[in-house]
This record gives structure tokens, sequence and C-alpha cells, in this order.
């Protein structure tokens, strides 16, 4: 067998045959060419048989190595002219325009940028650690599905933290498919505004009209601004009035942007959120007593109290033997901190499973009731918050949706930003959070060949 031959099945690349094989002391250097006559813009669909003229040198991209050997292609490409982006070179099937690396090298790359960190990438792979995330970019613009924004019905929003000083990105999981769809940099209605300005994106705007008339002494009178009416309120866009229910946080942003591009989309709230606020609550209870503890000059006491912190936030189930005695003598003692104890507790068993909707609607009306009365401050707040949200709360019950999945992909992607040591773009974070979290399959470049649909 001929040496071109065996390269041309050993690297499958489509559209080529090679011409040429050439071994050099830390590579192979592989020549082809493209099978096709007519030019193909990198940019666009637009092809023609016209040819302007051909590059003096060669193009070169990297492929996968062979063994420990660095593998390039080089073609010599010719030049067309496009009527939209004007002299190019031809693009070539097996690489993306303007990157000098096949697509089988960087779906390598962006495959282990999603299980390693990108020191181990660059070392392995051996190029930059820059360039891993601008390959991580180019592969999440190719692969991301243009129309993963259409049937949405139940969608969770909630934002997580990349980066100190409170920088945060705010993700779209679509419920059903069980993935991130969407994100943005920033938290709150803007980022939720953003979401749906691309959930329905407004259609190009008209060409200017006819000047109005001028007002002549036949001209109607106007109206009475006493009679006029009040704007119409904006209309709903066709993707959002399919939104059937959003699950959120109890904060007010995303819900009022919510509220105002999806008005007919039931808002559910959490239940874990809301247990989380009991958590602070009887936290900001325990801090008070410790704080009065120290102040009347009990260190010791203060000293045991502080460090039954976790005993109070943690399942009485899940304590070991020496935080369960600890238990019992905060049950012994008494006080505030018991109280608040109790009431944190009540709130959790609402949501455990087993629980009817009627059931559920009794006992949280009971909880604000209790805590409406129990002299604590933080509780206090806490059972006016949970009366204010208290339909979004019965609304996650009937429906079953809660925020459950967002936040465990929240955690995978508090994983994927500690694991790559920082970002210089919240778009770099984003892009690697589509490629883990979001609705594109990655498979290592002989997954794909062997795959019964995969590439020739």
């Amino acid at each position: 067998m001929r040496v071109t031959t065996a390269f041309s099945r050993l690297l499958r690349l489509k559209g080529v045959w090679v011409k040429k094989v050439c071994f050099e002391h830390d590579r192979v250097v592989v020549f082809v060419a493209l099978r096709r006559r007519r030019l193909v813009c990198p940019l666009c669909e637009y092809s023609t048989r016209a040819r302007r003229d051909t590059r003096p040198t060669d193009s070169v991209w990297r492929h996968l190595d062979l063994g420990t050997w660095r593998l390039e292609i080089r073609c010599r490409r010719r030049r067309l002219r496009c009527p939209e982006h004007g002299a190019r070179a031809e693009g070539v099937p097996f690489a993306r325009p303007g990157c000098e690396f096949t697509r089988d090298f960087e779906c390598l790359v962006a495959w282990l940028a999603t299980r390693t960190d990108k020191s181990t990438v660059k070392r392995l792979v051996r190029i930059d650690w820059d360039t891993v995330g601008r390959i991580v970019a180019r592969v999440c613009a190719d692969e991301l599905d243009g129309d993963r924004l259409e049937g949405l019905f139940d969608i969770g929003i909630d934002e997580v933290s990349w980066r100190k000083q409170h920088r945060y990105l705010t993700l779209v999981v679509d419920h059903q498919r069980r993935c991130v769809v969407w994100g943005t940099e920033g938290a709150g209605a803007q980022a939720a505004d953003r979401f749906f300005a691309a959930l329905d994106p407004e259609p190009a705007s008209d060409p200017p009209g006819p000047d109005p008339p001028e007002i002549g002494p036949h001209s109607p009178e106007p109206l009475d601004p006493e009679r006029e009416r009040e704007d119409p309120e904006p209309p709903v866009g066709e993707r959002a009035s399919q939104l059937r229910a959003i699950s959120l946080d109890m904060g007010p942003g995303y819900a009022k942007s919510a509220r105002e591009h999806a008005p007919q989309a039931i808002i559910c709230i959490d239940p874990y959120h809301v247990v989380q606020l009991a958590n602070r609550a009887l936290d900001e209870v325990r801090r008070d007593y410790w704080n009065q503890l120290r102040r009347i000059g009990d260190k010791e006491a203060a000293k045991r109290f502080k460090d039954a912190r976790w005993v109070l936030l943690k399942r009485p189930e899940n304590l070991t033997a020496k935080q369960a005695a600890t238990h019992r003598e905060l049950q012994r003692a008494g006080g505030d901190a018991w109280r608040g104890y109790t009431l944190k507790e009540a709130l959790r068993a609402i949501f455990l499973a087993g629980l009817t909707l009627d059931d559920v609607t009794v006992l949280i009306d009971r909880f604000v009731s209790r805590a409406a009365r129990s002299r604590l401050q933080p509780f206090i707040r806490l059972g006016q918050t949970v009366r204010r949200h208290r339909d979004g709360i019965l609304a996650a019950i009937r429906l079953g949706i809660n925020q459950g999945r967002t936040e465990a992909l929240n955690n995978k992607v508090r994983l994927i930003t500690r694991r790559a040591y920082g970002f210089h773009s919240a778009q770099a974070a984003l892009a690697l959070v589509m490629l883990t979290c979001g609705p594109i399959t990655l498979a290592p470049p002989h997954e794909s060949y062997s795959s019964p649909h995969g590439r020739p």
C-alpha cells in the first residue's frame, strides 16, 4: 500500500485526497488537495467556478497527533471574490474558517476542557492556555443550535457566581430537556429582559412612512387629552406566550421581568429557597443569642454555643453522635434558639414527600401564623416573605416544578469555574458552561467516526 493511500485512510479527512507525506524530525506533514472544483466562501454558502488567483503559500492546520509526533495538514488554496465578503481564500471542509486547527483537533480540545482543567489540556495537546479558551468559544458558537429556544414550556431562571466581587451569570434551564439553553452576564431584571429579547427578537424596523399632513382649517380637531386612553400594554411574544411555568427564587428582579414579558406563565417559587431562608433566620437568632452570652461574660457557654451552629442547621437524621448529644443539651436549655429551631424544622417538614396540596396549604398558613407570634424578628420577617410568595410556593408543589435541577446544574457550573482557575471574560465562562451543561453533545473524534451517524 502506498504511503499516500495509507494516510488518506488514516486521517479520514472529508473532501480531500493526499498528495504527499513528509516525515520531519518532530512532525509529520501531509500535503492534501481539495476534491471539489467549485470554490466556496468560508463565511457563507456562496460558491463559484471563477478563481481570482491562488495563494503563493500553503495553508497549515494542526491535526490530531500521530503518537508522539505532531501532525500538520497543508493545502494550497485558491481565492475567490464573494459578493458579500470580498476576496477570500476558499473554505475547507475539515476546518472552521479562520482557525489553524482541524475540526477533529478542536473537538478533542473542547471535550477535554469539559472534563479537566486548562493546564492539563495545555500540556497534553501542546497548545497555549489562551488557545484552549478560543477553541472552546469557536466550538460552542459552531455547535450551538440556533433553534434551542424553540419549544420552551417549563423553564427555570437562576444566577450563579463565576468570579469574585459579585460577578454573576444568569442561566435559563429547560426543565423538559434538563439542560441550560441560554445564559448571559449579570443578574436581576435586566438579565431576564435580555433572555426574553432573545426569545422573541424584534423584527426589522419598517421604512419611515409619509410625513403627517399639515394642520389646516379643515383638519380634524385633536383628541381631548382627558379622553385619550392609556398606552396599551406591550404584546406578548410568540415564544414567550408558550411558557407555562417559570421556576424562580424569591428575588424581585426575575419575577418582575417574567410578569412583564410572560404574564400567562405561572411563577413557581422553589421550596429549597424557602427552607434556605429559614436556615438564615435561625442562624441570625443563634448569633443574637451568642452575642448575649458574650456580653454577660459567660465565655465558655458562648464557645460551646458557637460550635452548635451546624447542629441547628443540619437535619436531625444526619447528626453525628457528638452532635446528637449537643442537640439534646440545646433542647433541654430551650430559649430563643430552640424555638427558632422548631420553627425551621416545622417549615422543612411541610415540603417532605407524601403530603397533598391541601395539607401543604393548611401547614403553610399555620406556619405563617406561628411565625408572626414567635417574637423572633428574623422569623417574623420570614413569615411575611412566605405569605407574600404563598401562591408561587403552592404552584411549585402543585405542578411539581422546582429549582432542584437548576441548583444541580449551578453546582456543576461552580465546579467548572473552580477547575478552570478563572476566566478572563464572562463569554468564555458561558461557552464552557454551554459545552458542559447545554444542549451540545461532545464526543472524542474516534467515537464520532465509529458511531453509525458519524462522519465518513
